[in-house]
């Protein structure tokens, strides 16, 4: 049974990971954001009481 022996898989799998933890995260963390969002001016909003009307 030739999926038993690791002889060529682990080889795979050793090349595999290599490129994914090598390659991949430097072009992932490269990439820029066209527009990054910018801090906005926080403003303190107006509270009036609120008078509900007797009938």
């Amino acid at each position: 049974m030739p999926q038993l022996d690791p002889a060529p898989w682990l080889l795979i799998l050793l090349y595999t990971w290599s490129i994914l933890l090598v390659v991949v995260p430097p072009k992932v963390l490269a990439h820029t954001f066209p527009a990054s969002p910018a801090a906005q001016e926080v403003q303190a909003l107006k509270t009036e009481p609120w008078h509900w009307s007797c009938p």
